[in-house]
């Protein structure tokens, strides 16, 4: 057997929580000294121990945690319920890492408001392109709505192109749409350059990108960083008198290896006359 102390290092609990327990009814001691009040348990009982913190940690209160050790809740079920919590606390970690990744982006974009530029923007006239694309919506253009459906949207691309006859003649782009109403989706897409027909497009959508003149410039590092970049062309293409027309997007030159490398280019195509 084991004292409270010995048994709250095997269990990783502290003393006082098995205290509390005790005091609850949760998991009272196997055995108590009448003279000394010493506690006791079994190495038996490290499993019920087991069940209590995987309840706790699942966001039951005691009281509930108390209610279902009294319908004997099996060890399957404390299993699947883990299982499914994990599911949600990465699926939150995912959420929390694009919101900091969002947050370090505005916080890059306000520290550059009144720096020089360290990119050079350059006018490219941009011909008009045959791409095999897969196509989504999103609620908005922030990188919070947009990363965890464009991320897949590519990675489902490279997937199908390996099963059709597409012949790829470029580098990865994803555009976007403007939404016709401000509370519209936003439509992105996801596309490949391609040379040739296409056959047997194994459910990609064949479509033609129009010509364009685009302001653009070279960015690096993840897209979560691209928010700058943007605001950047936005700027100078209002400086200008020009207006943003056609499908702004990134055609990625360079992914491999950390994102903190990846090199993309940034397109905003416009319309007008200089001032």
């Amino acid at each position: 057997m084991f004292t409270i102390g010995e048994f709250a290092r095997h269990g990783r609990v502290s003393v006082r929580m098995l205290r509390h327990y005790d005091t609850l009814g949760l998991l009272r001691p196997a055995e108590v000294d009448p003279h000394t009040g010493y506690r006791r348990y079994t190495a038996g009982q490290l499993a019920a121990l087991n069940r209590i913190v995987a309840l706790k940690d699942l966001g039951f209160g005691l009281g509930e945690v108390a209610a279902l050790l009294a319908e004997q809740v099996t060890p399957e079920q404390v299993r699947g319920m883990l299982t499914l919590r994990r599911a949600e606390l990465a699926e939150r970690v995912a959420a929390d890492r694009l919101r900091l990744a969002e947050v370090e982006a505005r916080l890059r974009t306000l520290e550059s408001e009144h720096a020089m530029p360290d990119t050079e923007i350059v006018v490219k006239d941009i011909p008009a392109t045959r791409v095999v694309r897969l196509t989504a919506t999103v609620e908005s253009f922030s990188p919070e709505a947009i990363s965890p459906v464009l991320r897949p949207l590519c990675a489902e691309l490279g997937q199908r192109l390996e099963g059709s006859d597409a012949v790829p003649a470029g580098p990865l782009i994803c555009y976007y749409e403007k939404p016709a109403a401000e509370d519209d989706p936003v439509v992105v897409h996801a596309a490949l350059p391609v040379s040739g027909a296409v056959a047997a497009p194994n459910g990609l959508e064949v479509a033609e990108l129009p010509a364009s003149r685009a302001a653009t410039l070279v960015q690096r590092g993840p897209a979560s960083g691209f928010l700058a970049g943007y605001q950047e062309l936005a700027r100078w293409t209002d400086e200008h008198g020009f207006r943003a027309d056609g499908f702004p997007c990134e055609v990625y030159l360079h992914t491999s290896g950390d994102e903190r490398e990846w090199v993309a280019e940034l397109r905003e195509p416009f319309v007008g006359q200089p001032r």
